[in-house]
């Protein structure tokens, strides 16, 4: 016989689906996050759409960007040329597309190999910890103290000024916050119970690294990624400014400054136009990823 208590609760409890709370992911929290920072959202849309303009635009545009046209010269913008023309006449609207995409291209790929590099070697260093970490560690406090600048520039005298040994050299110096990011992150997993039970599994080394612990920092990378695209950037800009880095016919937003500003007396467009486009684009990328880095914060999702 049930107890008077017993008897007063329900057989079972239903909700209705309005009471029913739905979990959401870390992802989903973050992508709710970042659309409320509008700098955020004004620099991925930006970015977006200048990397499409510059992927697609020349192809559009043809060989456009290195037609010379002796006779005109340097012209103002008009509506035959929305950007004016350089000294040897070339549409500056084409050239600023065509640098965009090589310096866009510098950045991407410079940054894929600081991330390749940063990521392993942190990894490795933080979870094997000790001794090991101890001199890999050192090792980075060494190269730290050199003058990465010199170092890429002693490169390009060296070697030759190549635009894959470009991506290659800036790559190369750039990995060193990465690891310091990475390590950090996976000293704090190591004492984790599933990394725990995955050496009670017997699973390797290597599959424990990339297939249990890198996966689990991922929000740290891309948000040190996005902040390592416009760093590479300047860097490039720096060098072919200093006429290291691409060369003609090629050209860069770096390039393409360094022209203006030896004529922006005369021709003040040369220099405006793509320094425009070079610093609304590192304010875009600067933006994006300072509202990922909000965004894919955990403690700030728990407030």
């Amino acid at each position: 016989m049930l107890s008077p208590s017993a008897e007063k609760l329900p057989s079972s409890i239903s909700l209705s689906p309005d009471e029913i709370e739905k979990g959401t992911s870390l992802w989903k929290d973050a992508w709710l996050r970042l659309k409320k920072n509008h700098l955020a959202l004004f620099g991925g849309i930006f970015i977006l759409i200048f990397f499409t303009l510059c992927v697609l635009g020349p192809f559009f545009l043809g060989e456009e960007y290195r037609i010379q046209r002796t006779n005109l010269g340097a012209t103002s913008p008009s509506l035959d040329h929305w950007l004016g023309t350089d000294i040897l006449g070339r549409d500056m609207f084409a050239r600023i597309l065509y640098g965009g995409r090589i310096s866009l291209a510098v950045g991407l790929s410079a940054t894929f190999v600081s991330l390749t590099i940063g990521v392993t070697y942190g990894a490795i260093s933080g979870f094997f910890g000790g001794k090991t970490d101890a001199f890999m560690m050192r090792l980075v406090d060494i190269l730290y103290a050199l003058p990465f600048t010199i170092f890429v520039i002693l490169l390009m005298v060296f070697f030759g000024q190549n635009i894959i040994l470009l991506f290659v050299a800036i790559g190369a110096v750039e990995w060193l916050t990465m690891a310091r990011i990475v390590r950090g992150q996976i000293l704090s997993l190591r004492k984790q119970e599933f990394i725990e039970a995955a050496h009670s599994l017997g699973l390797g080394t290597p599959r424990i690294i990339f297939r249990h612990m890198i996966p689990n920092i991922l929000g740290p990378v891309i948000v040190y990624t996005t902040l390592t695209i416009p760093a590479v950037m300047l860097l490039e800009a720096f060098l072919s400014f200093l006429g290291l880095g691409v060369q003609a016919p090629m050209s860069s937003l770096g390039s393409l400054i360094k022209d203006g500003a030896d004529k922006m007396e005369e021709f003040s467009w040369l220099l405006i136009f793509p320094g425009f486009a070079f610093a609304l684009t590192l304010f875009s990328l600067n933006f994006l990823g300072d509202g990922l880095r909000d965004a894919l914060d955990v403690r700030a999702s728990k407030d």
